[in-house]
């Protein structure tokens, strides 16, 4: 679930997910660039481990209750080609292939994420609505996607307990399309978790994901992640974070840096 966990990471610094704190702090009508760079590993159930480079390229147009994102991602993945994409979409149950390393242009990521409620004064309820199309620029024969639209719908919440700790949560669909002669699961996925600020520049928590196998025969995906965030300056911002897997479809152990600039 790489392209969540930037989400939130990324998201949470004010609060939201990566990626994490709700980004209410924003002007009206502000515009910021991220990128940064994510590295995973790990077999995916498989006998042979597959390694995926992302670094992503997101733009982000936002006000006070709408955010308008788009992500063009490069991906370089290594492996058999069991799995592809940057979301690690295990495809098939073939064993011992040749590992080749393939890289190019990622799918194309566009998500309009609008707040629904707001509920409470003091230590308020917040629900985000999330609405992404994954469009299939990325190269099928070179196992970089799947060459099919996925479209994903998701409900994020947050609620601040204290002062400075704010729990999230988030649960959400994908209608995956598929590839030809394959038939892939659309899946549920959820995630919930804890933010602290530690101090006004920096924030870390760290929360933990579940996804629903790809295909049948696999495992679901089960993972936790920790992230730190630090806010350089007025314009700049910097959030990094490590990932672990808990099943045999999941990363083994992943992790990324992005930084973001804030116009």
């Amino acid at each position: 679930m790489k392209n969540i966990k930037i989400d939130v990471v990324i998201a949470i610094v004010s609060l939201s997910t990566l990626p994490i704190i709700h980004t209410t702090a924003f002007a009206e009508g502000t515009f910021s660039i991220t990128s940064g760079a994510d590295y995973s590993t790990g077999k995916y159930g498989q006998s042979q481990s597959t390694d995926i480079t992302y670094i992503p390229l997101t733009g982000k147009y936002e006000t006070e209750l709408t955010t308008v994102k788009l992500t063009v991602p490069w991906l370089q993945i290594t492996g058999p080609g069991d799995v592809v994409g940057s979301d690690a979409t295990l495809v098939s149950n073939r064993s011992n292939q040749k590992r080749t390393t393939q890289s190019g242009i990622g799918d194309t990521i566009f998500a309009v994420t609008q707040t629904i409620a707001n509920i409470g004064q003091v230590k308020p309820l917040i629900l985000d609505l999330t609405g992404k199309i994954k469009f299939a620029t990325a190269s099928k024969t070179k196992g970089l996607g799947t060459g099919e639209n996925d479209f994903t719908i998701a409900l994020d919440s947050y609620k601040p307990i204290s002062k400075n700790a704010t729990l999230f949560a988030g649960l959400g669909y994908k209608k995956t399309g598929d590839p030809d002669g394959i038939n892939l699961n659309n899946v549920w996925f959820g995630s919930f978790g804890l933010s602290c600020r530690l101090n006004y520049t920096t924030s870390a928590g760290v929360m933990a994901d579940y996804r629903q196998a790809s295909i049948n025969s696999s495992e679901p995906l089960r993972e936790t992640t920790a992230f730190l965030s630090h806010k350089i300056n007025p314009n700049y911002k910097l959030q990094s974070y490590i990932t672990h897997g808990y099943s045999e479809s999941s990363t083994d152990w992943g992790g990324g840096v992005m930084l973001a600039y804030t116009f």
